[in-house]
């Protein structure tokens, strides 16, 4: 997970946006090195913002925000789907989001998250394809839907699977996160050529 947040660090203080983060785009070598793959939806990002596609991103791995159609995003995409990835990793390869289309997906995140709301999102109801969902209160804790995971790893997961995309963690503050702190330093200043 480290090595993956590096990754993102990397992509984001260059200005890129992976935008189709998955497991499948996770490669590892025999000594354990993990690199970023498949670049093909990747876009370079800056001052002036640009509008981009919502069609990105696999469906299980895709945010609430693009879910909704947000054409204007940031890292903060590539965010949601690395604590995805996270939990999937925490799960033995279980996804935690599995739907079957976008509306079951909204409800499969809205179902252990909550339904966002003005309050907790500004802005959400403008987005482009929003529509209102039933008001799901969190059915289940962290605890209960990544067991094998520490309390220090479960609030990692909580920072970045945020709804609302102005509070998701960035990569720079993830790879800060206490769940690393007993972290090797060989590992943490490990810098790839």
């Amino acid at each position: 997970m480290y090595q993956l947040l590096r990754g993102l660090a990397f992509c984001h203080s260059h200005n890129v946006l992976h935008r189709d983060l998955k497991p499948q785009n996770l490669l590892t070598n025999k000594n354990g090195e993990l690199k970023l793959a498949d670049f093909g939806l990747a876009r370079a990002f800056g001052i002036p913002v640009k509008c981009y596609s919502a069609e990105v991103v696999t469906l299980w791995y895709r945010p609430p925000d693009v879910l909704f159609g947000a054409k204007l995003y940031t890292t903060s995409i590539d965010m949601w789907s690395a604590g995805c990835i996270f939990a999937e990793l925490a799960n033995a390869g279980r996804p935690l989001f599995p739907g079957s289309d976008v509306d079951d997906q909204l409800k499969r995140i809205f179902k252990l998250l909550g339904t966002p709301t003005e309050s907790t999102w500004p802005g959400v109801t403008q987005l482009p394809d929003f529509k209102a969902f039933p008001i799901y209160h969190p059915s289940m804790s962290f605890s209960q839907v990544v067991p094998k995971l520490s309390s220090k790893g479960r609030d990692l997961l909580q920072h970045l699977l945020v709804c609302n995309p102005a509070l998701r963690m960035s990569a720079e503050d993830a790879m800060a996160h206490q769940y690393f702190s007993d972290l090797s330093s060989a590992i943490k200043n490990d810098r790839c050529q």
